[in-house]
Formats: C-alpha cells, sequence, structure tokens
C-alpha cells in the first residue's frame, strides 16, 4: 500500500505559511520552514512496517498546484495525509474535492489531522469529501493502525466498523452518517517507535532556512509530547496532548548520537512544548557530557519561565544548551493569571538573568491583543519586552497577535462572552485581531511591530557586536536581519477592514 505524507501547495499571496510543527500558525514574508516531527515519526513508523511511504511537503519543496496535481497522478497513492490548521482548513477542504476527482479512478483515501480537527472533527467531514479524521497528537500510532486496517479490508467501504483493533480517536462514514471509533487515548509508549527516518522525509528542505539556527545545518527533535504544565487556556496543543509523556532520556540520547554521527547535524531544536526538567533533564544533561555530544552538537528547547535554578541553567549550559525559548505572553499579571500560565511577572526577569548568567540565550515570545488589556496594559508587555532585549536579558523575541484557536479554553469563553469580531477560519492568521479589543487593529499591529524595532535600536545592536566570538555568530546575525525585516513587513501596519466587516479599518 502506498502512502503519502503529505503538505499540499497553498495560496502565497500572504506568504508563506507556518504550517509544519508549529503551534501558532503564521504567513511569513521570509520563508521558515519548520521541521515537522510527529508528521515524520509517522511516515518512519509505516515504513518500518513495511508501507510504501512517500514525503511530500509542497510548502518546502515550493511546488506548485500544478505540480502537485501531476505527483498525485503519477504515483496514485492509495492514501494521501494531510496536516491541517485553522487558518487554511478551509482551503485544506477544496484541495481535498479535487484531489477526490483526481482520483476517482483508483479511490484514493483522504486523511485529515492536526489540532483543527482534534476540536471540530465532525466540521471538515460535513464541509469536504474527506475519508477519515484523525483527533489527538499520537496520530502517527492511528495513521498505522487506520492503514493496516484499510490493507486488510481494502474493498470494504467502512473497514472501521469490522476492525476491533482499530485505535480509538478516528472518525469516518457509514453511508451518510458520520461516526467515531471513540475518544482517543495516549497510551503509546514513545520509546517503541523508530528513530525519523531523515532520508525519507528529506530533513534537509528544513535544515538551514529557520532564524533560530546559530549553526547549521539543524533539524528537529522531540523528547516528550507535549507540554509537563499543559494548562495555558491559549494554546491548541493540550488538546492534543492532555497528558504529558516523555521518552527516556537514553532513548533521545541514541538519537542526537545518530544525528550527529550519520548526518553531521550541528544544532537541534527540542520542539517539546516545554523540554522535561528534574530528574529526567538531569540524566539527560549528564549523558550528554559522558558521551562527548555536548562537544559536537547545540541544543535549543522550550523553556518555562520559573522552572529552573541557576545551577540547572549552569548544567544544561555544560550539556550544550544554548537557545531556550521562553513565552512571556503578558507583562500583566491579571491576563498571566486569566490565562493560567502560572507564571508571576517578577519570575521574567529573574529566569532571563540567569540563563544569561549561565551562558544560554533566552529567546522571548510576546503576544499582543487579549479582549481585556487596555492599550496601556499592552504597553507595559512592549515595555518589558523592550527592557529585556536591551539589557541582554533575553537574546532574541517573536511577537505575534494572540489568536484563539477552536479548542482552547481561550476560545469557548470568547465564544460564550462575544468577544470574537468572525469565526471565519481564514482570519485566524495573527495579521488582524479577531478577538474585540478596546483599541485599533493599527494600534495593535504598531505594537507588533514596536518590539521587532527594537532589533535596529543602538544599545541592542551595539550589544549584539560585542558578543560576537566567530565567524558563526556573523552568519547568524546577518540571517536574524533579514527575519526581523521580515517580520516587519509580516505585521505591517496596512488599511484593512476590521474582522466585524462593520466597513472601518478599526471598531
Amino acid at each position: 500500500m502506498k502512502v503519502v505524507i503529505s503538505y499540499p501547495p497553498l495560496k502565497l499571496d500572504k506568504g508563506v505559511p507556518l504550517l509544519s510543527q508549529n503551534r501558532q500558525f503564521q504567513y511569513f514574508k521570509e520563508p521558515t520552514y519548520i521541521y515537522p516531527v510527529v508528521p515524520a515519526q509517522a511516515a518512519s513508523l509505516l515504513k518500518r512496517e513495511g508501507f510504501d511511504v512517500i514525503w511530500n511537503d509542497c510548502i518546502a519543496q515550493e511546488w506548485t498546484l500544478s505540480q502537485f496535481r501531476d505527483f498525485i497522478k503519477d504515483e496514485k497513492p492509495d492514501v494521501i495525509a494531510i496536516e491541517t490548521k485553522s487558518p487554511v482548513v478551509k482551503e485544506h477542504w477544496g484541495i481535498i474535492d479535487e484531489l477526490k476527482q483526481i482520483s476517482s479512478g483508483w479511490g484514493m483515501k483522504i486523511i485529515l489531522f492536526g489540532d483543527h480537527v482534534t476540536a471540530m472533527p465532525e466540521e471538515s467531514m460535513q464541509n469536504s469529501k474527506v475519508d477519515f479524521v484523525l483527533t489527538g497528537g499520537n496520530y502517527d500510532f492511528l495513521l498505522l493502525s487506520l492503514c493496516q486496517t484499510l490493507k486488510k479490508f481494502p474493498l470494504t467501504a467502512n473497514p472501521c466498523t469490522l476492525n476491533h483493533d482499530i485505535e480509538p480517536g478516528i472518525w469516518y462514514r457509514e453511508n451518510r452518517e458520520i461516526k467515531n471509533t471513540g475518544k482517543f487515548k495516549l497510551n503509546h509508549d514513545l520509546n517503541t517507535l523508530p528513530f525519523i527516518d531523515r532520508d525519507l522525509t528529506n530533513w534537509k528542505l528544513y535544515a538551514y532556512k529557520n532564524g533560530n539556527y546559530r549553526c547549521t545545518p539543524g533539524t528537529y527533535i522531540m523528547s516528550g509530547r507535549d507540554c509537563w504544565w499543559g494548562k495555558c487556556t491559549f494554546c491548541s496543543w493540550p488538546q492534543l496532548y492532555p497528558e504529558f509523556r516523555s521518552r527516556t532520556a537514553a532513548n533521545v540520547l541514541d538519537e542526537i548520537e545518530i544525528l550527529v554521527n550519520k548526518y553531521g547535524v550541528k544544532e537541534i531544536m527540542d520542539d517539546s512544548g516545554s523540554f522535561p526538567i528534574g530528574n529526567w533533564l538531569k540524566e539527560f544533561c549528564q549523558g550528554m557530557i559522558s558521551r562527548g555530544l555536548n562537544k559536537k552538537v547545540t541544543l535549543d528547547c522550550n523553556m518555562r519561565f520559573g522552572a529552573l535554578s541557576l545551577e540547572e541553567y549552569k548544567l544544561m549550559r555544560k550539556a550544550g544548551f544554548r537557545f531556550l525559548l521562553f513565552g512571556i505572553e503578558s507583562a500583566n499579571q491579571k491576563t498571566l493569571d486569566k490565562i493560567n500560565k502560572n507564571l508571576k511577572v517578577e519570575a521574567i526577569t529573574e529566569s532571563c538573568r540567569n540563563a544569561r548568567k549561565a551562558g544560554l540565550y533566552p529567546h522571548i515570545t510576546i503576544m499582543f491583543g487579549y479582549p481585556w488589556e487596555s492599550y496601556e496594559d499592552a504597553q507595559n508587555t512592549l515595555k518589558l519586552g523592550k527592557f529585556l532585549l536591551e539589557k541582554d536579558y533575553a537574546y532574541t523575541m517573536q511577537s505575534t497577535i494572540v489568536v484563539p484557536y477552536p479548542g482552547t479554553l481561550l476560545y469557548k469563553d470568547c465564544k460564550e462572552k462575544d468577544l470574537l469580531y468572525t469565526t471565519d477560519w481564514t482570519e485566524y492568521d495573527m495579521r488582524k485581531p479577531v478577538m474585540k479589543i478596546d483599541f485599533s487593529p493599527e494600534k495593535l499591529l504598531e505594537l507588533v511591530q514596536s518590539l521587532y524595532s527594537v532589533s535596529f535600536s543602538p544599545e541592542f545592536v551595539f550589544r549584539k557586536i560585542l558578543s560576537i566570538r566567530e565567524f558563526e555568530d556573523i552568519k547568524y546575525f546577518a540571517r536574524a536581519f533579514f527575519k526581523v525585516t521580515g517580520h516587519l513587513f509580516d505585521f505591517k501596519n496596512r488599511e484593512t477592514k476590521c474582522s466585524c466587516n462593520c466597513g472601518s479599518s478599526s471598531c
């Protein structure tokens, strides 16, 4: 059986869609391609179990829709599986219906997975001719279970009703009725997964066009799924992974050895929502040191403020860590409490200082546009971000607009309180607010741009020049310059009608 795991081409008039393995969808003017870890693990798992697997990321390969159509006609896959997200799900519905027409001669099955369809599985089945929807985050295991069933019952219209061993969490059709195999479960042992087949999944497509890498080629792994806190109301991934599960430290170290020795990888980003801490972190860091991997590769990861001591930061630095991504989200305590961040504002600066003292480089993410925040509240967040960057407590940053994705508690709250301008998913792409705020969309975009503009302040530039130690630093700053410039265009203050379609550029 031939299985294609695909990211079909999308309209590029808004920019390059950052779709793969990313919690907050966004269009970028400057291309950025993030390695899609779980889909890549799905491809590797299917291959190990004897399926003919083809990796097809048309976004990273920069294919046209015409190239994609010709590819499908030539390969004639039995199954195509596609990750989708809220801002592009409607576009995917149209692609699915076209694929159904193209493949009418051989009956290709089409599968959707991802956070949006986990929140709203019936919606895609009602609005497109998709055959199956996989819910939850362990869709690599679900995809294998489904493909094994399709292989066992190839001529059966509804094989899910015949195989009692099929995984729960799969939506399908029986005649005209939409059914499912039950609520998805996270009872899989992540250590049983094969290490990702980097050749199969064309890893070099993602090894260079990523502004976070200081050294290239770089790649991604995931030690855990997904965040051991997992309660932030704005994040869509807790619905995929309501329970945190991790691989063993030894298993992750074995994979890193392969990436270093076989593929020559110089930097690795662990994309777990929050990197494991406690005894796991200590064992991992000691393993990096004892195996000598800390001398061969640089590590990056997501971390939470207040989770680690100065000594733990120092151990991470010794183990080869460089880049830690922290989510500030807001500098206002009422907002941090409201989004269930489990964070005190005071811990933000303290954690950044400790990480820098240990020789690590904090990257901060900040969001603007909460419906309960005033313009002055948002300015407080802007001031904190500027302070951290100019004083070199934070090394780099990302600034975005808050989006209440379906399935999140933030979306539910906004829906109940009539705080949404729209539920047109194409608008959920961070280009303008979809939640009602008490100041204009133009001012919101200016706030986002203002934070990126810190990169051009004399104090920030001077500190970056002082931090240069070798030629790799110069190349990194050059790449970062183009990324920052691109982000300024991503959030360009343009005259756009408000999402409520009242006809004004602001409400």
